[in-house]
């Protein structure tokens, strides 16, 4: 358990790199990136959704 505590601590999440990763494909903006890494899990499920 301390192994996934620490890894949690380290950097942003799973969730976090995959919307900046999708928004970037689909926008090439860092704005819109960084804005969609905020929201993460949110942006991810509505581009599911959407797309």
């Amino acid at each position: 358990m301390s192994n996934s505590n620490t890894a949690a601590k380290a950097g942003i999440g799973f969730g976090s790199a995959l919307a900046i990763t999708i928004s970037w494909s689909a926008n090439h903006s860092i704005l819109w990136a960084i804005l969609h890494g905020l929201f993460s899990w949110f942006y991810v499920i509505y581009y599911a959704i959407r797309y």
